[in-house]
């Protein structure tokens, strides 16, 4: 990994390493349980490789095309442009490409499955409410998730949780299922859509928490190179206020895309949600931002 001036994390590190490690377990588990059961498992394995390799490599192009939004010149958007301009020389890192999505909910989002093939997208939303030193602290912290290489750790993870669903379709609606005489014999229906089910719920969790951690190391990591963390919070705190004002139709729209969202277009404060959420709740993000504030103010 090119090595960048973003402050590294190692508990960002050491999550990633074993969430795609208990992951890949789970997956291979279940993958183990599909052929005992006599399932034809292979041939879904190589259709969900096929999958995950134009999901990596293609990312950013499908993630643009999902949230509408198109890659810009420096002479189309100059001072967007000239923001990451900055960032990258500050961070010396390559420069991503930059896009805008045209939707009045105000977020941002990375992808790419490497720094020199990542994007960097904001939304009109964000650009109309934002000032100068927000929007910087927001690239910042969508640049420190490539910079991190979290972006294709959370691409990776998500797709493998949601494999076992795919498996599970073949098996029970495609034929692909070759039981034995079910009379006496074990539900082989029943005994997979139990196990992909807990492999799906397992999965999901450790996504999730993976995510909200992601999100707390990508603020620290801008807020320390940007130097100036309260920007960073007064973005935190102008989008999720913005965020109210969104249309629901809108918001439920773009939901599916929290996970590499600034910030989610719903979330939630009770406690099964905060268990269940992308993002860390606005409260603990402020939290960090203002006592490294003032670690910068001690000089620490």
């Amino acid at each position: 990994m090119t090595r960048t001036r973003f402050a590294a994390d190692r508990g960002l590190t050491g999550r990633m390493v074993i969430t795609l490690f208990l992951i890949g377990l789970l997956y291979v588990a279940f993958v183990a349980v599909l052929i005992a059961l006599g399932v034809r498992a292979l041939t879904v394995l190589a259709l969900a490789l096929v999958l995950l390799a134009v999901q990596y490599f293609l990312s950013d192009k499908i993630a643009l095309f999902a949230m509408n939004g198109r890659e810009v010149t420096p002479g189309q958007a100059p001072e967007l442009h000239g923001a990451i301009d900055r960032l990258c020389a500050m961070a010396d890192m390559p420069k991503p490409k930059v896009a805008i999505a045209d939707s009045d909910v105000p977020n941002a989002f990375a992808t790419g499955h490497s720094q020199k093939k990542s994007v960097v997208c904001v939304t009109t939303g964000l650009l109309r409410r934002l000032e100068p030193d927000e929007l910087e602290g927001v690239l910042a912290h969508e640049m420190s998730h490539v910079a991190h290489r979290d972006v294709v750790v959370m691409t990776i993870a998500s797709f493998l949780g949601i494999v076992a669903g795919l498996m599970t379709r073949f098996a029970l609606y495609s034929g692909l299922g070759r039981g034995r005489d079910n009379r006496g014999g074990p539900p082989i229906g029943l005994i997979i859509l139990l196990v992909s089910g807990l492999v799906y719920a397992l999965s999901f969790l450790l996504t999730r928490a993976l995510s909200r951690y992601r999100e707390l190391a990508a603020d620290r990591a801008a807020a320390l190179l940007t130097q100036r963390p309260s920007a960073l919070a007064g973005a935190l705190t102008k989008v999720s206020g913005e965020m109210g004002r969104i249309p629901t139709r809108d918001l439920r729209r773009a939901e599916p895309f929290n996970a590499f969202f600034f910030a989610p277009a719903l979330s939630s404060g009770a406690s099964l949600a905060a268990l269940l959420s992308t993002h860390p709740p606005l409260a603990r993000r402020l939290q960090q931002l203002a006592e490294i504030s003032a670690q910068l103010g001690r000089g620490a």
